[in-house]
């Protein structure tokens, strides 16, 4: 099975090999998606059985899975992950030395090699509920890699049924074919990523997916404890916060029927206060335990770095940066990862003014389909703009894709693992090309929606009010 090839006999650095065998899982996966004649919860087993093939595998495309392992053991011990770098642990920090001992970590040495020097020279930047994930690998595996490893990948499988589950109840309610839901669920794409290589996007996902399933259901409070509780996994919901203002207020095509359906314009701006002060407070909460002056300058710097000394797979960034060396001379990163971050929120802020190109004809649909479009276009201008985008990074906008008229993300994943051409034998050499080729295929993808969209809205959408 291609899968097993890919878990346990594939390195990184065979470019061809990697390729061959994701594009062969990825014809299986839109056959099986589009052509099989299985039931829901035959393809739900089919997906079930592909990551468990991954339970005993040693994530073998990213290193960052050691770091979790880190962060998990250094965390039962007592000690805030987030004041200490490893380097600076293994290097006898005096600070650190008062707290813990090296002798209390298992495998220490291992986990950060394994890391690499990038990693372990920063601070962490792994939210609160994503830690408590490496605590409990810690606690029930915590002198073993492979054993921390097999429990986050419970975990993550765990997280990947709440996204099949919530996912097909939101889609049943939006009148949506529930098959949408495994091109997240059999896409190998997520499989690989996710369940192989144990990145939490998944956790985050599970937690977005659910809010959003609240929120339709109009128990928006628990949504947004649910919403905190994402973002506590990663920040990325944060991102997403302006656009509910269009749910809870803004909704001109259908003001009359929903003003008698839920009060008046008043308490529908109190209700998103409300909405978004439980969102905020959760959060805090969750970060409650660490907070420090200490643990907020760490974090600031590190989340910084991101956007002003990271680059890799990048699209609109690598052409602004061939601008900057052709009239500067020079990478202009430091000033572009500023601006770059502004001009997201001003998309953002302009998606939730401006209806997404989205069409469906239930009022409710109307402002949860829309709210979720405007989820993807925003998140998706957010990687298009932003200097790193690793693969894991897709998954987030192929989910909101399902819940849409919009299927370029599901190319995106398709076409994403074109980036890995940059780990090489002789190490790191990232080839523009095939990252040109990548952003090329996605963003002709996006705009021939767009625009279909567009002749759609013009000609066929209408909003049923009896």
């Amino acid at each position: 099975m291609w899968y097993l090839l890919f878990a346990y006999h594939l390195e990184r650095s065979a470019f061809i090999k990697l390729l061959v065998l994701y594009a062969g899982l990825f014809f299986c996966a839109w056959r099986i998606i589009e052509h099989s004649k299985f039931n829901f919860w035959a393809l739900a087993g089919i997906g079930v059985v592909f990551r468990f093939l991954f339970l005993p595998a040693i994530p073998n495309l990213s290193q960052d899975f050691y770091r979790f392992l880190w962060d998990g053991r250094v965390l039962v011990q007592g000690v805030n992950p987030y004041l200490f770098t490893p380097e600076q642990l293994q290097n006898g920090a005096s600070a650190a030395l008062s707290l813990i001992s090296l002798q209390n970590i298992p495998e220490q040495g291992m986990l950060i090699e394994g890391m690499g020097s990038l990693n372990a020279s920063h601070y962490s930047n792994y939210p609160p509920v994503n830690q408590l994930c490496f605590a409990f690998a810690a606690l029930f595996a915590g002198k073993s890699i492979l054993g921390s490893a097999v429990v986050l990948r419970v975990v993550l499988i765990l997280a990947d049924i709440g996204v099949l589950y919530f996912g097909k109840k939101l889609l049943e309610k939006l009148k949506l074919p529930t098959k949408n839901i495994f091109w997240y669920f059999l896409n190998p794409f997520i499989i690989i990523e996710l369940t192989g290589n144990l990145h939490f996007e998944g956790v985050m996902l599970f937690f977005l997916v659910w809010s959003l399933y609240l929120l339709h259901k109009g128990k928006w409070f628990w949504a947004a404890v649910v919403l905190g509780i994402s973002v506590s996994v990663k920040l990325l919901p944060l991102l997403l916060l302006p656009l509910f203002f269009k749910w809870f207020v803004n909704n001109k095509q259908c003001k009359s029927t929903l003003s008698k359906i839920e009060g008046s314009t008043a308490l529908r701006v109190t209700k998103l206060g409300v909405f978004y002060f439980v969102t905020l407070a959760t959060v805090t909460l969750t970060f409650a335990p660490f907070l420090s002056s200490t643990f907020i300058e760490n974090f600031a710097a590190t989340i910084s770095l991101w956007f002003q000394n990271f680059e890799f797979n990048a699209s609109v960034y690598y052409v602004i940066r061939w601008i900057g060396f052709q009239t500067v001379g020079w990478n202009i990163i430091e000033t572009v990862g500023k601006i770059l971050p502004i001009v997201v929120v001003l998309i953002l802020l302009a998606l939730t003014f401006i209806r997404p190109l989205d069409s469906t004809r239930d009022i409710r649909n109307t402002r949860t389909q829309h709210l979720i479009t405007g989820m993807l276009l925003g998140v998706s201008a957010y990687f298009l703009l932003s200097t790193t985008v690793h693969p894991w990074y897709i998954a987030t906008p192929l989910v909101l894709s399902v819940f849409t008229n919009y299927k370029f993300p599901i190319i995106w994943s398709a076409v994403v693992f074109l980036s890995y051409s940059a780990y090489g034998a002789n190490g790191f050499d990232e080839n523009l090309w095939l990252v040109a080729v990548e952003y090329l295929i996605v963003i002709a993808f996006a705009v021939t929606e767009i625009l279909a969209q567009r002749g759609d809205r013009k000609g066929n959408f209408r909003v049923v009010t009896d």
